[in-house]
């Protein structure tokens, strides 16, 4: 008899080991599934940012190649009025010296 209630005790405590390890590995799991929720949270913000870079860098370029298109046009421009401005000095020359 002694020898049956000892293994009964032995029993009790192994399904009392076994259930403190169950729970265990529930928290653990509990803790694992919050850190994945967290780190799958963090990859949609980061991947949100890289989008809203991306959209910045097409829109800075655009903008670059229109600054770069008005500098085209600035420089034309400039030729333009340096040719007319050199055209008035010629004749402005040109009158002082029959003067």
């Amino acid at each position: 008899m002694q020898s049956g209630a000892a293994l009964v005790d032995e029993a009790g405590r192994t399904m009392n080991d076994i259930s403190k390890a169950v729970q265990r590995v529930t928290d653990i799991m509990g803790e694992t599934a919050a850190a994945s929720e967290e780190q799958s949270s963090g990859i949609e913000q980061v991947a949100r940012a890289v989008t809203q870079m991306d959209e910045v860098t097409q829109q800075n370029a655009a903008l670059v190649e229109e600054a770069a298109a008005a500098a085209q046009s600035l420089e034309d421009q400039t030729a333009t009025l340096r040719t007319a401005v050199e055209t008035f000095r010629l004749h402005d020359e040109g009158m002082r010296v029959a003067a």
